[in-house]
């Protein structure tokens, strides 16, 4: 057991997956917990905003509390409840904060508001320090496309993000255009390795400063898709996927030349539905 009052529960609630755990004050996981909504809205193709909130409401105290079983913690084991405050869709935030805030209120344990993304910067350090500092890293997750230089764990310099849609937006709508389901980005990147990337997309804001666009490439694929009925999705896949990387590939090292940080060999930090393809791009 870990010592009294020195325990986080963090809860986040920004999308679609109700997810809980708690953590001690060295980054060490104990325990943690998600309650998945693919089966939700994969027939949407996407996430159907009202249904995601509704579905927090039903699993956000199962899920804590299953979590506290499982470490055999209390509430006077904890020291903060950490939960997003955003950013993400408006009603599923506000599932979590309310939840966060009348537990804490019930608990007496103090509440912090926790922008999301500096949850996923920082979760490169859990369990173990990776991160050396100054650092560059390359933030792709399903709602969220940056670059940012870390100076130290508070001090964040946005290099570029996204001017429309995220990266992840893109890879769920052209696997939905594609007739694939819901998340697109496994099935986009397990799909394009049986490929071959024969269809030059184009690469949006390639020589346009450390910003990304990609609103432009998921409407192009649906160009090429109308005008193309005999295209084989997995190139069209290969060809996405490789157009996506290799915006990333140069974006990042033209932010290396900006700002070499301590670690350059590569970003910390990549979209896990794209490791596979972003291994063979890098070979390339």
């Amino acid at each position: 057991m870990c010592s009294r009052g020195s325990l986080v529960l963090g809860v986040e609630t920004s999308c679609d997956d109700t997810a809980v755990a708690l953590v001690d004050h060295s980054g060490v996981v104990i325990a943690a917990r998600a309650a998945s909504q693919v089966d939700l809205h994969n027939s949407y193709g996407g996430i159907y905003p009202e249904m995601a909130s509704r579905a927090h409401v039903d699993k956000i105290l199962p899920t804590v509390k299953e979590v506290l079983s499982v470490s055999g913690v209390g509430p006077r084991d904890l020291a903060a409840i950490g939960v997003t405050r955003g950013p993400g869709l408006i009603g599923s935030l506000s599932v979590g904060l309310h939840t966060a805030c009348g537990l804490g209120h019930g608990w007496g344990v103090p509440v912090i508001g926790v922008n999301h993304l500096r949850g996923h910067l920082r979760s490169a350090d859990l369990e173990e320090a990776r991160v050396l500092y100054p650092a560059l890293v390359l933030l792709v997750s399903g709602g969220h496309t940056l670059l940012a230089r870390l100076e130290d764990t508070g001090d964040i310099h946005l290099m570029g993000s996204t001017v429309d849609d995220s990266a992840g937006e893109a890879y769920d709508k052209v696997a939905r255009m594609l007739g694939l389901g819901y998340p697109g980005g496994p099935i986009i990147d397990r799909l394009a390795v049986e490929g071959t990337p024969s269809v030059k997309f184009p690469r949006p804001m390639l020589l346009q400063g450390l910003d990304f666009s990609f609103a432009g490439l998921k409407s192009h694929v649906a160009r090429y898709l109308a005008d193309t009925p005999e295209a084989k999705p997995a190139d069209v896949a290969a060809s996405f996927v490789e157009a996506c990387l290799e915006v990333f590939i140069f974006k990042c090292r033209s932010a290396l030349k900006e700002s070499r940080p301590a670690h350059s060999s590569g970003p910390l930090l990549r979209s896990s539905v794209m490791s596979s393809a972003w291994n063979s791009a890098c070979r390339r």
